[in-house]
């Protein structure tokens, strides 16, 4: 699927370069110039490179690009106005166009790619905190006009700590992967997953009431907790659900009763764990006295 979408996306680079220098070439005779739009396959080539993975070949796109551009307009700008080209200044040209436009390219791609991570958590991949205040709001708006219920999640890991202590800070972050894949696989479409900060994440669930986000965060505490147990991480999730309708309530206001059920939820927790704990102390002392 990766390799046709990457090579759907060369065929379209390619034919943006072919159609521009054809236009050009068929108005080379009159007054109007299209080189501006030689721009074009640059800047898709830049974004395009800036939504991918940092690896090697990626950053080679817009130097192969730029080459394959400065070479093309040369060449178009040979064969349709000037003839008599000296082949030093075709090359000369071609070099130029082509550092010129390998220089747009790199630029671009830095340009879009702090646009993109501007919003996004870099280890998980997931929203930050800015795009998911930015998309509640407009999640809020929606729901002011349809009088239909969101509901907010708020997520944290418990013993992450304890995680790290024990198993070093590369399997907390393979944590942190693991349960950011959870929640984007059992999320739908329209639902925003992020990451807030540490070990905390929040979903935005539109068109949710109470009992629908409940299901969905029991899921997901389900899943996870399946697949913690399997990797060997002494972890569990303790997670706090609110619904809200229209612009009633701030982001603000809606996250402190989230994070208050969550936390309440993990004082159970706490709770629940000392009781096992001094349940399984005395049933050893009992077992204890009846050997002796």
């Amino acid at each position: 699927m990766k390799a046709a979408n990457n090579f759907r996306n060369c065929l379209v680079i390619l034919a943006e370069v072919l159609s521009i220098a054809f236009i050009a070439y068929r108005e080379s005779a009159t007054y109007y110039s299209f080189d501006v739009f030689y721009c074009i396959p640059i800047i898709h080539a830049a974004k395009l490179t800036s939504l991918r993975a940092l690896r090697r070949s990626d950053k080679n796109i817009p130097i192969v690009v730029g080459v394959f551009v400065g070479v093309i307009w040369t060449t178009g700008e040979y064969l349709a106005v000037y003839p008599d080209y000296p082949w030093t200044a075709w090359l000369l040209n071609t070099f130029t166009r082509g550092v010129t436009f390998t220089v747009l390219g790199r630029v671009m791609v830095k340009v879009w790619r702090e646009r993109a991570y501007a919003r996004k958590d870099v280890l998980t991949d997931l929203a930050n905190r800015l795009e998911f205040t930015d998309r509640f709001a407009i999640e809020q708006s929606k729901s002011e006009r349809s009088r239909k219920p969101y509901s907010l999640v708020f997520i944290d890991i418990d013993q992450f700590k304890l995680l790290n202590d024990e198993q070093g800070h590369y399997t907390g972050d393979q944590a942190l992967k693991a349960l950011s894949t959870i929640l984007t696989n059992n999320s739908r479409a329209g639902d925003v997953v992020c990451r807030f900060g540490g070990d905390e994440f929040a979903l935005l669930f539109p068109e949710t009431d109470d009992a629908s986000c409940k299901l969905l965060a029991d899921r997901i505490m389900e899943v996870a907790k399946a697949e913690f147990q399997s990797k060997g991480w002494p972890i569990g999730l303790s997670v706090g659900c609110v619904t809200g309708s229209g612009s009633s309530q701030s982001i603000e206001e809606l996250l402190q009763i989230a994070d208050g059920k969550m936390y309440s939820m993990k004082k159970e927790a706490r709770i629940q764990l000392r009781s096992d704990d001094a349940l399984a102390m005395k049933d050893a002392a009992v077992r204890d006295q009846h050997r002796y």
